[in-house]
Formats: C-alpha cells, structure tokens, sequence
C-alpha cells in the first residue's frame, strides 16, 4: 500500500525585516533564509505568483521555517550588491540573532554569495541554486534589455525568454507567451528593477570566492539557459568548503523543482 504525503503546517505568515526587507516564512524548525530569484516588484508576491511560491516552498518546509525574503523597496540608484548584502545581513542579525542558514537561488545566489563574502558571521551554511560568482554575458544583456524596456513603459518581459528557456524552439515560445502576459506583470514601480539588475550587472566575485568560509552546496542543472555547468563548476571549486550537485535535463528553474532539491539541501543543512 503506498504511503499517504505528509501533511505539512505551513502557519504562513508575512512580514518585513529591517531596512524594509518583505518577507513571507512558512513552515517549522530551524530557520532557513531563502533569498528570491529576480522579481519585477521589491514585495511579497500576491494571488497565483503567492500560491506557486508557496507549493515551491512546501518541499523545504517539510523541515525547515523558511523565510523567503526579498529586495527593499525603494532602491536608490546606484545602489552596489555589497550596499544590498549589507543591508541583509543587519536585518537577519536583528531577526535571528546570530548565523543563519541562507539559500539563494538565481538571483538571489548572487546576493547569497555576496553576503557569505562580506558578511561571513550572518551565514551559518549557504546553499546557491541556479547561480554563480558572475552573471553569463548572455544573462547580463537579457536583463539589462528588460529593465530598460520596463523603465520605459514598454513590454520587457520578452526580453527575459533567453534565460528562462531551455532549448531554441522552447525560446520562441517563452517569447510569444511573455510577449502576450506582459501586461500582468509589470513592476510597479520599475526604478526597482532597474536599480537591482544594474547591481547585479556589476556583481562578479572572481577571485573572492576563497573568502567564503560557510560550508557551502551549489545546485545547478545541466541545461541552464542563464548559467552553464563550468560557471557551477567555477564557483564550486573557488569556494574552500563546498560540493557541487548538477541535475541532469535541468534547466535555469527546473532546479528548484527537482524532485532531490529539498532532501540535498536538507542533508547538507543538518551535516554536522
């Protein structure tokens, strides 16, 4: 007879941290700090995009009270990651009192690696998933593309289909299908957008990732349109203590659904 799923207390709450950082945590046990991907608002997701958060989480939460934590709102121009990591790490020491487990997964690895660089005491063990220690030129310039257009007023999502699908003929119709929704996805206030992608154009922690002293696990699949497997491999062997997973047939968010996502993690968080 199979076994029925585990039913998982999620007692959702929302919130914000210091400095402005909205937050949504789910789940119980200790606490793991999830750093989002790229998202057109600085804000707590609402309607559909808080329910495909939330099944997305639901794995982690199983084990962990995961504190999925976003930009402030209000990013003033020119602000650096390092300003951006900075603000973090005062704002998790205020919630949690010493280091936490912190797991970044695309852009939010890139905030997750710069805060483990600059902030080591913040971070306990760090998980980076569908990232790397710099943005792929082809990422960089999909990005840049999108913000501008936003900061214009025009439709941008499209430009964003290089890095979100995994094959040519998928690439065409992620640009038709982000052509066509663009309109429901636009950042309210687009000087958000544009002021963390310009930070994130200028991250690159190359010869720095020897600094990290947090055991680390980077999770990468094979067929990532935004990072290849030598960026994976790169950042894996720059940081002291870390080891690398690579899902086979894996695209750039297919990693964070994998069925072994949430138990790799969970036995690389509770290693002693």
């Amino acid at each position: 007879m199979a076994k029925k799923a585990q039913r998982v207390e999620l007692d959702v709450t929302e919130g914000t941290l210091e400095h402005g950082l909205p937050y949504l945590a789910l789940g119980s046990g200790r606490p793991l700090v999830f750093l989002r991907w790229f998202t057109p608002d600085h804000a707590n997701p609402r309607g559909w995009l808080r329910d495909s958060e939330i099944r997305t989480l639901t794995p982690l939460a199983a084990r962990r009270r995961v504190y999925a934590v976003n930009r402030a709102p209000g990013m003033a121009e020119g602000t650096t990651m390092a300003d951006i990591a900075a603000q973090h790490a005062k704002a998790l020491r205020a919630e949690f009192g010493g280091p936490v487990d912190v797991l970044g997964v695309s852009s939010g690895g890139s905030l997750a690696l710069q805060l483990a660089v600059d902030h080591p005491e913040a971070v306990r063990r760090l998980v980076i998933a569908s990232s790397g220690y710099r943005l792929e030129d082809h990422a960089r310039e999909a990005q840049l593309r999108y913000a501008i257009a936003a900061a214009d007023g025009q439709r941008a999502l499209h430009h964003m289909a290089p890095v979100a699908a995994s094959s040519p003929i998928l690439g065409r119709l992620t640009v038709a299908a982000m052509w066509l929704i663009d309109p429901l996805a636009r950042p309210k206030n687009p000087a958000d957008a544009l002021a963390f992608i310009l930070a994130e154009d200028a991250f690159d922690l190359t010869g720095r990732l020897a600094e990290i002293s947090a055991p680390t696990l980077v999770i990468g699949g094979d067929r990532d349109s935004a990072y290849g497997t030598a960026t994976f491999r790169h950042t894996a062997d720059g940081i002291p203590n870390s080891r690398l997973i690579i899902y086979p047939g894996t695209g750039h968010m297919g990693a964070i659904k994998h069925p072994r996502f949430a138990s790799d993690i969970a036995a690389f968080l509770d290693a002693a």
